[in-house]
Parts: C-alpha cells; structure tokens; sequence
C-alpha cells in the first residue's frame, strides 16, 4: 500500500552501509584531488584525470579537471561510473554529499542496501549517457554526483510525495513541489544555456531515469514487468 510520507523502518540507520560507503569514497577522492594540487603529484593528478567524464570524439587538447590544459584523455567507459566521485570544489560535494545523506538513508532503509545500490549507479550511469549526447565532441571533462543524487531526489518525491522539507530549516513545502521545481529549474537552465559550466542535463538525466527505474519497479511500465514488484 502507497504511503504519503516516510515512516521509518523498525531498524532505521542514520549512516545506512551503502550511504557511508558512498561518502567515505568521495570525501576521499577529493582530498586526493587537493592533495594532488598542493603536491604538484603529477602521476596522481593524471591518475585522477582519467576518471573524469569526457566526452568522445574531442580534440587532441582538453581541460583537466584541475583547470589546466593538456593532452585529452579521450573517453573511456569506466569514466561513466568514476566521474561521480569527483568534485569541482568544497561547496559542490558538501551540497551532493548533504542531499544524497539526507535522501538516500531514507530510500535505503526503506528498499534495502542491494536495491539502492542498483538504484544508485543505474542514476550515475544514466546521467552520464544522457549529458554524452549534449557535450559530445566537447573537450571539458564532466565531474559530481550529481546525476545520481538527482535520481535519489525523484524517487523520494514519488514515494513520499507529501512529505515537507523544511526549506532553509524555516519553511516547510511538499516533497513533490521542492523536487518538481528543482526539475524545472534545471529544465529551463539547461534549454536556455543559462548557469554555464553545470552539467543540467546530467541532472536531468539521472532524474529521468531514476524515475524510469521506480517506474519499472512498480511494474507499470508497459510490457516491461520486473520479476518483483517493488512494494512499500
């Protein structure tokens, strides 16, 4: 049966395995970005180069992800899941971290570790796919997860749509609302180019298919019915 609003589960955890593994991997990426830099590690920040977004078919230079131009990389498939444990600076993964901690806990308490996990990278995976398809032939490499928090946003917001979040702690509004302006938010930016430099349609596309994903979940997807219908 549907709820509104989450109710926690009989063994909730504030640092749930899969949440604390994700944040443990990215705060330690970063600092070996900022350790990379402040060392001049030329074979550590190559290393950490490679696992950057970037698009295929660009030229023969490119931006690094440390704002320098070199030698492209070029794009390999392992960056489609690596580029969302990298970060531009401290108030972009202190933004991504707060909103996947404060979302994702909730959705892997009530799912489970193994269906979060899928859940999660199917998001990173789809955000990268759809952001390709914008940038390609481009020579500025992609980094953030923010594609799969986008994705643990959509999900909270279709299944505990009433639930209020309180904005700036003072003002509460719906899940559905907060989410749903974020969406169109990000809709108008990316269609208009405005906010240079944010991945919008990754954005969008971890939204997409975290919503997809839910969808086919539920078994409401025509002729696409999961062999366990997600039920809570």
């Amino acid at each position: 049966m549907r709820r509104n609003t989450y109710q926690p589960a009989t063994q909730f955890s504030v640092f749930p395995p899969v949440i604390k593994n994700l944040l443990i991997l990215n705060v330690l990426l970063f600092l070996a970005q900022n350790v990379a830099v402040a060392t001049d590690a030329g074979i550590m920040a190559g290393f950490l180069n490679m696992l950057a977004l970037y698009p295929p078919a660009g030229g023969d230079q490119a931006m690094t992800i440390f704002g320098t131009v070199s030698e492209n990389p070029g794009f390999w498939p392992w960056q489609l899941v690596t580029y969302a444990f990298l970060h531009g600076n401290f108030p972009h993964i202190l933004f991504n971290m707060f909103i996947l901690w404060m979302f994702g806990m909730q959705l892997e308490n009530v799912w489970g570790s193994h269906k979060f996990t899928i859940f999660y990278f199917v998001c990173v995976v789809g955000a990268a796919l759809v952001h390709l398809t914008v940038i390609w032939g481009g020579n500025v490499p992609t980094v953030g997860a923010s594609g799969g928090v986008y994705g643990v946003l959509i999900a909270f917001a279709m299944m505990f749509p009433n639930q209020p979040i309180y904005l700036y702690f003072i003002a509460p509004i719906k899940a559905k609302w907060l989410v749903g302006a974020l969406v169109v938010f990000e809709l108008y930016n990316g269609v208009t180019g405005t906010q240079s430099g944010v991945a919008h349609f990754a954005h969008l596309g971890g939204a997409a298919f975290g919503a997809l994903m839910l969808t086919y979940w539920r078994g409401q997807v025509p002729f696409l019915k999961p062999k366990e219908t997600l039920r809570y």
